[in-house]
Parts: structure tokens; C-alpha cells; sequence
């Protein structure tokens, strides 16, 4: 297939850019973001012909690598006359949860608003297109390079710019920031080990802070830690994680469904959502021991967090002599005829949770941070992790003491703890008591951060 006109032209204004673009970066008087500028554009350089070559013959989808590089036409985003704009940036799957959240409380209270909600992965654009509301543009992010930023925000002409977590990309701030931008940082976190790489080059970080016009952090360390970065305290506040302000009544419609997909009659249900490398091989022994104890009358969904690792987590499986059903087989109509289901299917693992009865939150038991406890809790439903969960120490310390969350150190200790509340039904229904009362407490983030948006739109 041909380039049409204006692809060529953008073929054309790229390669000049790109010769021009590290002499103008030497310029500036800012040494680590001249260096880091002048990197990804020459890495770009080196790269850019394979990649145009590899759009030709189709190895490489051509709408989206137009979007890395800014160009964004009529077919993929229309930007709101009349209309102020508020470019919302997610990283991926995970922060897709974020952006649903404060999108659902800001269309409740302000109109004549265009969204537009960037992603720096397919998987992450798929898991937007198919959880936000029709009206809302969803896009891939453009490469951080920055006349490719300045070319993606003369289009799409933010009002405001809001990053969710930390994705501070050094040339998507500055530019952003250049051109009068309002920018805001929501549910910022930075974990120990991250504030100690920041620190190395913290003039640069303070510069890049300095565009903020506001900061909610999800917890007062992160609070603390943006400050000693260079970012203004006095416009930084705590607002907890917009991720636990998760609404679960949009996915109830979603219960009913799976539990005829599966077949389900009376067997109890374990649920292993997020795995990763090394975890499934552990959590294999579990489910075989609970069967047993339980008579056979155990259904285990396994969710890995990566779908390129889905024939890993087959080949677990087969290793261990556990025959399964594949979920999207199931969706497709066929029967399911085995004990263990395989979840080969991205954005399902939210709304399973609210058919199983023990659930596990994978990258836990291996040292990958763990992931976001409150997609279980929200259901009334005990959560049960390994030591690991770094990245998520906020929500462990809201659902330990309260005894809606189980901490396990092992394969061992997560097999007993699951067959107790098995065998225990009364100390079961206390753990889902006290997972319903965390999960009404925790419904304000949504609304704190919206107000920071209100306020900066209203200023």
C-alpha cells in the first residue's frame, strides 16, 4: 500500500527534525535534558528507516505508529469545539482503572469537556477503548521525543494535562509545560528504590515538577518524596489511590455471566489473578491440596498478568498434570469440562473476582511489588498475598489489621490460611465483613482528585 500525502509529508518533516533536532537540544541550558533529548532522537535516527519499512510491508500497524509520531488525523481523534480539553495520560492496563474512576466523577460534575486518555501500550489503548465511555478518545501516547510531543499538542490543544502515577517523561513535560499547559500529576506515587534514582538527577526532576500546577499523592510518603524532589508542597496533597475507588456495581451486570460461562453449581471458586514467572508452578501445588481437601469441588481460574505468557503458564499446567479449559474457548460457546480455567482474555480479571471465593493477588510470592489488592476487596471478599507487595503498601496496611487481608509467607502458609476459612465458614464471613467495610471507606479518592481538577479548570 502506497504512503498517502500526508504520511509523506510527515516522512519528510520528521527526517528534517531529526537532523536539525540535536543541535537546537545543545542550546538549551539545561545539560541532563539536552542529553536525554539528544539520546532518544539519535536512537530514533538509528531506528526510524527499519521501522518505515516494517509499516510498508505491514509487520507493523500503520495507524498506530503514525500516533507515535504525533500524527494524529480526523480518523483517530476529534478534538471539542467549543470545548475545553483535558488530556488525561495512563500507562497502561493498570492505570486504565485510574482514569475510569476520576472520569466517571468528573462527567458528573462538569460538562462541556472533551477527554482524551493516551497509553503508552496497545494492550493499554485496548483496555481504554473497551472500559471508557464511547465519547472519550482514546489514543497511543506520542514516542517522547519532543518535536513529536509539540507536533501531538499543536493537534490535540490541552487545556488541561493530566498524568496519572508517575509517568514523568522528561520531553512530554517540558514541551507541555512550554506551551502554558496546565499540568497536574494524580495518584503520584514513587516507591523508595524510584526516589533513589530520581535523586541522581534531581535538578532535572525539580525542573520537571516545576510545571505542576497541582499533586495528589496516594500516600504521605509519596508526599514527602515528590517534595524533596524540588516539587511545591504547598501544592501537593494526600488523596489516597484513586485505584481503590473502584466502582463495582458497573461490573455486577458481568457476575451472572461468568457463572454460566463457567458452569458453576456448588464448587467453591479460587481465583489466581496476575501472576507471574515462578508463581504459577507454587500455586499449582495449592490448588491440588485444597481439591483434595475439598473433595474436588474446586474451580481454579488462573490469570497471568502477561498474555505473552500464556503458553508458559499452559506448559505449568501440563508439567503439573492439570488438565483446563481456556477461557476464551469458553466464550466461544464450547463446554467447560475441566477443573482449572486458564484466563487468556485481558480486561475479564476485575469482574471474575466477584465469582471467587478465595482470591489470590499474583506477583506477590515473587518479587515483583504485587498488584492492586482493592480489585478484591471491593467485592467483600478477603484478599490473600505473598511478602512482596512493595508497590501496593498502602492497601496492605488498610486491610491487614482490619482482617480483610491475609499476608502469607508461602505456599505452605497460603494453603493453610485458605483451607481455615474453607473448613471455618463463620471466620470466613467475618474476612468478608471486614472486606466490605474497607471497601466503603475507601471510596474518596475519586472525589478529592476531581476537585484538584475542578480547581484547576475553574482557575
Amino acid at each position: 500500500m502506497p504512503i498517502d500525502s500526508e504520511e509523506q509529508s510527515g516522512l519528510y518533516r520528521t527526517i528534517y527534525f531529526l537532523i536539525k533536532q540535536p543541535i537546537l537540544l545543545w542550546k538549551k541550558k539545561i545539560l541532563l535534558y539536552g542529553i536525554y533529548c539528544a539520546l532518544v532522537t539519535f536512537i530514533f535516527l538509528l531506528l526510524f528507516p527499519l521501522v518505515t519499512v516494517m509499516a510498508l510491508v505491514g509487520r507493523i500497524n500503520r495507524r498506530e505508529l503514525r500516533q507515535r509520531l504525533g500524527l494524529y488525523g480526523l480518523e483517530s481523534i476529534q478534538v471539542g469545539e467549543g470545548k475545553k480539553n483535558i488530556w488525561i495520560h495512563a500507562a497502561s492496563v493498570g492505570e486504565i482503572q485510574a482514569a475510569k474512576a476520576l472520569l466517571d466523577e468528573l462527567s458528573s460534575r462538569i460538562s462541556g469537556v472533551r477527554y482524551i486518555v493516551s497509553t503508552m501500550t496497545h494492550q493499554g489503548r485496548l483496555a481504554a477503548q473497551r472500559q471508557l465511555p464511547n465519547d472519550v478518545c482514546c489514543i497511543l501516547a506520542p514516542l517522547d521525543i519532543p518535536f513529536l510531543v509539540r507536533r501531538a499538542l499543536n493537534t490535540i490543544k490541552p487545556d488541561l494535562y493530566i498524568c496519572l502515577e508517575t509517568e514523568l517523561w522528561p520531553a512530554m513535560l517540558t514541551e507541555t509545560s512550554q506551551q502554558g499547559v496546565t499540568m497536574a500529576l494524580l495518584n503520584g506515587r514513587i516507591s523508595e528504590k524510584s526516589f533513589r534514582r530520581y535523586m541522581v538527577a534531581k535538578k532535572l526532576m525539580s525542573r520537571l515538577l516545576a510545571g505542576f500546577s497541582g499533586i495528589a499523592t496516594i500516600h504521605p510518603d509519596d508526599k514527602k518524596r515528590f517534595g524533596d524532589l524540588g516539587a511545591r508542597r504547598e501544592i501537593i496533597q494526600v488523596t489516597g489511590n484513586i485505584k481503590f475507588d473502584l466502582h463495582v456495581s458497573e461490573l455486577k451486570k458481568d457476575i451472572t455471566a461468568h457463572r454460566k460461562l463457567l458452569n458453576l453449581a456448588d464448587e467453591q471458586v479460587f481465583i489466581c489473578g496476575s501472576t507471574r514467572t515462578g508463581e504459577e508452578e507454587i500455586l499449582a501445588g495449592v490448588y491440588q491440596h485444597l481439591s483434595r481437601q475439598w473433595d474436588g469441588k474446586l474451580i481454579w481460574l488462573v490469570a497471568p498478568r502477561h498474555m505473552k505468557r500464556i503458553d508458559e503458564v499452559r506448559e505449568v499446567l501440563l508439567k503439573n498434570n492439570l488438565p483446563f479449559d481456556s477461557f476464551s474457548e469458553l466464550q466461544a460457546g464450547a463446554p467447560r469440562q475441566c477443573s482449572v480455567v486458564l484466563i487468556d482474555r485481558m480486561g475479564v480479571l476485575a469482574s471474575l473476582y466477584g465469582v471467587g471465593d478465595f482470591n489470590f493477588c499474583g506477583g506477590s510470592l515473587v518479587k515483583k511489588g504485587g498488584h492492586n489488592i482493592m480489585e478484591i476487596i471491593q467485592w467483600g471478599k478477603p484478599a490473600y498475598f505473598g511478602p512482596y507487595m512493595d508497590d501496593f503498601r498502602d492497601a496492605v496496611d488498610m486491610v491487614t489489621p482490619t482482617g480483610a487481608g491475609f499476608k502469607v509467607q508461602d505456599q505452605e502458609e497460603l494453603t493453610q490460611v485458605i483451607l481455615n476459612h474453607m473448613q471455618d465458614d463463620s471466620r470466613y464471613k467475618q474476612a468478608c465483613s471486614a472486606a466490605q467495610r474497607v471497601a466503603s471507606n475507601s471510596r474518596e479518592a475519586a472525589v478529592r482528585q476531581a476537585d484538584i481538577v475542578s480547581e484547576l479548570l475553574a482557575a
